[in-house]
């Protein structure tokens, strides 16, 4: 498998920011880490393993970045303020900075974005809040609202990162519906142990997300299905190669 290092600068974050890049071509696959996790993590909890024959077959690139998590969602006790607007400055980073790298390294432009946990979170929203930029996400086991990393607290910035509010609050005419309704977007949470506040938020997602007519594929997994790597790389065995047809 052909496997690249790289590092750049971001603007946004005023540092060096680090990325990973598998595979040689096919459709570009941005992979965002679990809670505080790291560029690596698609290596180190061997999720690498379960994409690899899509990656070698040259269906899939995966890009995964880097996160900032520790300074923004789960920087809990911290300023508010500071985390969501240390949130925003990565979300610019991925999408004004990020992206184009990805452009400039695949030669297509139909990037799905991936993610477990809270890369799941991150994968949503990136997909939904720009949806002229990626072609859909695949979440597994996230949260799309704020209650669980911030309490009562709400200002612009977070609001604008909880899909299950803006879509909650999107005008049934806005121009994103018909482009969520072109996009690929599946969101699959289990029910096992470690899972309820997370099959609860999906399900708010889903119900707001019916509401506005958009298709969103919401798969809801058993009440044996926990929280945890295994059973995400059975979830990434059923549904990636549905996504990459």
């Amino acid at each position: 498998m052909n496997i690249q290092y790289y590092k750049h600068y971001s603007g946004y974050l005023n540092r060096e920011m680090e990325f990973k890049v598998y595979g040689h071509g096919g459709k570009p696959i941005l992979f965002i880490p679990c809670q505080a996790g790291r560029f690596w993590d698609f290596e180190s909890f061997h999720m690498i393993d379960h994409w690899a024959q899509w990656i070698e077959e040259g269906r899939c690139m995966v890009f995964a970045v880097d996160s900032i998590d520790g300074e923004a969602w789960a920087a809990m006790g911290a300023d508010n303020r500071w985390r969501t607007e240390n949130h925003e400055r990565w979300y610019n980073y991925v999408v004004e900075e990020f992206v184009p790298t990805i452009h400039s390294l695949c030669d297509r432009q139909d990037i799905l974005t991936f993610g477990c946990s809270m890369g799941a979170m991150h994968a949503a929203n990136l997909a939904l809040r720009r949806p002229d930029l990626f072609d859909g996400c695949f979440a597994i086991s996230g949260l799309y609202d704020s209650p669980e990393f911030f309490g009562d607290y709400m200002d612009d910035l977070l609001y604008n990162n909880c899909p299950v509010y803006y879509i909650g609050n999107m005008p049934a005419d806005h121009y994103y519906i018909d482009l969520y309704n072109q996009r690929k977007l599946l969101i699959v949470v289990g029910q096992g142990a470690w899972e309820g506040p997370l099959v609860e938020s999906t399900r708010r997602l889903d119900t707001v997300m019916c509401q506005k007519g958009i298709h969103a594929r919401f798969e809801y997994w058993g009440y044996d299905v926990d929280h945890d790597w295994p059973w995400w790389y059975k979830m990434v065995a059923v549904y990636v190669p549905q996504l990459l047809d």
